[in-house]
């Protein structure tokens, strides 16, 4: 089964929409991000996992100018630890040496009990 770790969605005033999630399923973990790219422009986006013990793995990619949901993922890895021990964060920017126009994490730490 699949168990999703994510942050709200989140937008830009520029038209960029994306929600980042950790999933995991039997020993693997991988990223995930959704996306919506109403910029009219095409984008690029760089996806990370990061995990325990500094390991990382990034995933470039093209966000066509449409205005469709689109989805990016990490390749899925072999799990090494909790699934809390793992984050995500995609980046979305214009092409070229565009500006930053997006970021949005996932959600990496279990909510404080009250």
């Amino acid at each position: 089964m699949t168990r999703p770790r994510g942050a709200a969605e989140l937008s830009s005033p520029e038209g960029v929409e994306g929600q980042t999630c950790v999933l995991t399923d039997g020993g693997d973990t991988w990223a995930r991000t959704y996306y919506r790219n109403a910029t009219g422009a095409e984008l690029r986006s760089v996806l990370t996992l990061m995990g325990p013990g500094g390991r990382t793995v990034q995933m470039h990619c093209a966000v066509s100018a449409e205005d469709e949901p689109g989805v990016c993922e990490t390749p899925r890895e072999p799990s090494r630890g909790k699934a809390a021990e793992y984050s995500a964060v995609s980046e979305f920017a214009a092409a070229g040496d565009g500006p930053l126009l997006l970021r949005s994490g996932s959600n990496s730490a279990s909510p404080a009990p009250r």
